[in-house]
């Protein structure tokens, strides 16, 4: 396997993983050149990308393909004076042609910047002036993906280049009939390991987006994902439930899947269903499974029974806390242990439940090999077990492979979260004392009520074990009296209806689960919660529009 020419991968205890593992870092390393073109000379026809819609349509790509593809991509490219170090915005859904696209640009040595189609007029000329984009390639079969992105132009006369896929678009350069012009032969570029590679603009509570962006070595740092927590081999065919323009796609759709020679599954819907989605992993024999907490909690609401899901052997979860009620009910439908893992648009996998180590309800799981985690007090003193602190990353002695190199132009914003040889991931957790890490929250969503500390996590699992309850979240309310109050903004299963006394049903419940004083004070009943298109909830957007209501009204 490819693999064994960066890591050993056979360790047999989680002590012989955290005193072993090491990454070998071949100089001038490019992901598509040093390993998705070299499986494809050893093995052409072996699967790499399994891909279908909810139309029906379906399409299996192998390693040669990929190569094959990726390189006239890179040469169409190239013709249009794309270059080495270019910054290039990728706004392609789930369509397969983005991983041609994202091979492409790391063939030339530009800078792949994919984006959601959820973007605004004004998100786009942002991103375009911030990073100096001079390209977009997008989805012209979305009539608002392109209508958006033509009402930007006006304002960006930076923009070069606009390249459509799946359609055609006036004044778009047409990718499909272009690109088969182009020759499948390319020579790798004069590739620095420490060169701009990757760039996401993630949004925190406050503040313009920043641009995280990282280096030619990032995919190396996904063997801790795709090998290690998702427990991919060549034989795998593995399903990440993420939208390209998500972080979560590079940790579950690309890099460490394909270091591990798995397969990549792809299903481009417009609009999540959950019995197709369950009928795909069972159609197509998905072997491994990755979504966030709140696609588990709607895949226990079908009958399972109905799906042969006997290929499937893991399942993991990431993205925010996994409420036990779920975990045991999954694990009751399919037999299988739901295994947390945690990590950031700056990072890759940093806490797992690794393989060698059983799963503790709720947490995290423990620190991955080669990155150096505590949790520290004000001053950065590392907490004793069970007390509630930062969490950080030490690079005193070294930085980790896949943690990010900064904030793209801007060290000043940098600063802010790494220096003096500590990265703080704004994250309040704790770790007990085998080693196990507890999310408390972020720290801009614990909240503070008449000198109490309360995380929502906590509140949101009493929540979910009231049978009325299928989504909530957890934030925090301004109150004269206590500073802050909680409020619950809650989602019902079906045969419940929003009243007055099933709110103060779901109050006593809470009190009875968990410390009286954490009860939601205000409880908001929805018909959604405003999520990325990954499934997380935005509890930011909840108290954006919190602060335009007059709850004490």
């Amino acid at each position: 396997m490819i693999l064994e020419k960066f890591v050993r991968s056979d360790f047999d205890s989680y002590e012989d993983f955290l005193a072993n593992f090491r990454i070998n870092v071949p100089p001038n390393f490019n992901f598509a050149f040093d390993v998705t073109d070299e499986i494809a000379k050893k093995q052409p026809k072996k699967k790499a990308l399994v891909w279908c819609n909810e139309k029906g349509d379906e399409k299996i790509l192998t390693f040669g393909d990929l190569k094959e593809e990726s390189s006239k991509t890179a040469n169409f490219l190239l013709s249009l004076g794309i270059k080495k170090g270019d910054v290039v915005m990728l706004v392609l859904k789930r369509h397969y042609e983005f991983w041609f696209f994202c091979l492409a640009l790391h063939k030339i040595g530009a800078i792949v910047v994919p984006a959601t189609h959820l973007l605004t007029v004004k998100d786009i000329v942002y991103r375009v002036n911030a990073a100096d984009i001079k390209t977009i390639i997008a989805a012209a079969d979305d009539e608002r993906i392109i209508q958006t992105i033509n009402t930007a132009k006006e304002h960006l006369p930076i923009l070069k280049n606009l390249i459509s896929v799946q359609g055609e678009a006036e004044n778009w350069i047409n990718y499909s009939k272009e690109t088969q012009k182009f020759s499948s032969e390319i020579e790798k570029p004069n590739i620095n390991n420490e060169d701009p590679f990757l760039m996401y603009f993630t949004s925190g509570t406050a503040g313009l987006p920043k641009m995280v962006y990282h280096n030619y070595i990032y995919p190396l740092g996904h063997i801790l994902t795709a090998r290690f927590w998702q427990s991919l081999n060549s034989d795998s065919l593995h399903l990440t439930v993420a939208d390209t323009g998500w972080a979560k796609a590079a940790w579950g759709k690309l890099y460490g899947q394909w270091l591990c020679e798995a397969a990549v599954f792809v299903y481009d819907f417009e609009r999540i269903n959950y019995e197709a989605l369950v009928e795909k992993i069972s159609h197509y024999g998905v072997t491994s499974f990755c979504a966030p907490p709140t696609v588990y909690r709607h895949i226990i609401k079908e009958d399972l029974s109905k799906f042969d899901l006997s290929k499937l052997k893991y399942a993991e979860t990431a993205g925010e806390p996994l409420n036990p009620e779920v975990f045991n009910k999954f694990k009751e439908m399919t037999g299988l242990e739901l295994k947390e893992g945690f990590g950031q648009t700056e990072t890759v996998l940093m806490i797992a439940t690794f393989p060698w180590i059983k799963p503790k309800l709720g947490s995290l799981g423990k620190a991955a090999a080669g990155w150096d985690i505590d949790i520290v007090d004000k001053e950065h003193k590392s907490c004793p077990p069970n007390q509630e602190g930062r969490l950080i990353v030490r690079t005193d002695k070294g930085a980790p492979i896949g943690l990010f190199c900064g904030y793209y132009k801007t060290p000043e914003l940098t600063k802010t979260v790494w220096k003096d040889g500590i990265y703080d991931t704004k994250d309040r957790a704790y770790r007990d004392e085998d080693g196990y890490f507890w999310f408390i929250g972020r720290a801009d969503d614990v909240i503070k009520s008449s000198g109490y500390r309360i995380g929502p996590f906590e509140v949101e699992s009493a929540l979910m074990e009231h049978p009325s309850v299928l989504e909530c979240a957890i934030t925090a309310v301004p109150d004269e009296e206590r500073g802050e109050i909680v409020k619950a903004t809650i989602i019902l299963n079906k045969g419940y209806e929003p009243s007055d006394e099933l709110s103060d049903q779901l109050k006593e419940h809470v009190k009875k689960i968990t410390a009286p004083y954490k009860y939601p004070r205000l409880i908001e009943f929805v018909k959604e919660l405003p999520k990325t298109i990954s499934g997380k909830t935005r509890r930011v957007e909840i108290r954006e529009r919190d602060k335009i209501k007059e709850w004490e009204k």
